[in-house]
């Protein structure tokens, strides 16, 4: 009976190594999008595709696809500021609060814990 008991408790803590996996994943795509580009893209569309689930992984997710958009948004502005000069400011803004935004999901993840407020729009 301890066998089974110990089994099942090596199954769980395999299913929730294993649930932190993607949202992992997504956190390196998104690092790795500052040198490729398109990993950004196959990020977003793992968290789209996994958020739901109902647990705390949800704020995760929630978090990456915010942290996409509104990169990507700033982005834009920037390089479209870039003719005036000070869009090169604001890509370096950018490229720093998404490495923060990064560091700091893999941070909260790493513990087990959710993103206490998903929805900013700040770090």
């Amino acid at each position: 009976m301890s066998e089974q008991n110990e089994t099942q408790t090596n199954t769980s803590e395999l299913s929730a190594e294993a649930s932190i996996t993607v949202p992992m994943i997504i956190y390196v795509l998104y690092l790795s999008s500052l040198i490729f580009g398109i990993t950004g893209i196959i990020g977003v569309i793992m968290a789209y595709i996994n958020k739901g689930d109902g647990n705390y992984l949800d704020s995760h997710y929630q978090y990456q696809i915010r942290t996409f958009w509104i990169g990507l948004l700033y982005s834009i502005i920037g390089a479209i500021l870039t003719y005036v000069f000070i869009g090169f400011l604001v890509l370096l803004l950018v490229f720093i609060w998404f490495v923060i935004r990064c560091v700091r999901g893999i941070r909260f993840l790493s513990k087990n814990q959710p993103i206490p407020e998903p929805t900013t729009w700040m770090v």
